[in-house]
């Protein structure tokens, strides 16, 4: 009896590892849908449950565009030139946030997040014209807001910026809106429309099948129901075993 139990259990857990699905972020600094999307879809959805079944890129460029002029890059940005800074800002943390020894709370990824998530949810109202890269870097526990400074107001910061403009410019179709939500790396304009307004039912959507029980608790998902079925199925044939 023990053994069929444990290869119940093991059967249930086989369904409910899920490899990470790369989601892309393609998305502007100063843009107000952006700012909304990440700090009111994708920031709580990747502090929940599900964040553990995301493999998440962003990519801060969105509707801009660069020259090369010999070794300098010039960028023209959709919202200006402080967007520009704010799009190196984050292009640089992206590249230069480490996380030490104690901050045990956090992995490279989800301090990264956190910053972002700080400097999105600011807005575009900055005191005193400043952009608030180090404000938020104090907020958050961002320990080397020196090296992102340095790179945001370098060539460096220029070159990360460049790469992450050859990036969305591989997008296909063409990046047509921001922020654009990619899923598995494809382009989807149904999983687009569906993720501004409710990304962890598009993440769900695009999460191997079975979907696991963490989508039980997003509206608008498949395994609202399928949960609750799994789990009455669990039950009765835990019984057989009573």
């Amino acid at each position: 009896m023990m053994l069929k139990l444990l290869g119940l259990f093991g059967l249930f857990a086989l369904c409910s590892a899920q490899a990470k699905v790369p989601v892309y972020i393609y998305y502007e600094s100063l843009c107000p849908d952006s700012q909304a999307f990440i700090t009111q879809q994708l920031y709580p959805i990747m502090r929940g449950p599900l964040g553990k079944f995301v493999d998440l890129k962003l990519v801060p460029f969105g509707k801009s565009n660069y020259t090369t002029l010999g070794a300098d890059v010039q960028f023209t940005c959709h919202h200006g030139p402080n967007e520009c800074y704010g799009n190196k800002v984050q292009a640089c943390a992206i590249d230069h946030i480490q996380v030490n020894s104690y901050q045990q709370e956090h992995t490279r990824e989800s301090l990264t997040l956190e910053y972002i998530n700080c400097l999105m949810k600011v807005g575009n109202n900055f005191p005193d014209s400043i952009y608030p890269g180090e404000k938020c870097a104090r907020q958050v526990g961002v320990n080397n807001w020196e090296n992102i400074e340095r790179c945001a107001n370098t060539t460096e910061g220029s070159k990360v910026l460049q790469r992450f403009g050859d990036l969305t410019n591989m997008l296909q179709p063409t990046l047509q809106s921001v922020p654009t939500i990619t899923l598995r790396q494809k382009y989807d304009s149904d999983v687009q429309a569906l993720a501004v307004r409710n990304f962890g039912a598009a993440l769900c959507k695009k999460i191997s099948t079975p979907s696991p029980v963490e989508c039980s608790s997003i509206p608008g998902t498949a395994a609202e129901k399928s949960s609750a079925v799994l789990l009455t199925v669990g039950v009765v044939l835990l019984a057989r075993f009573f």
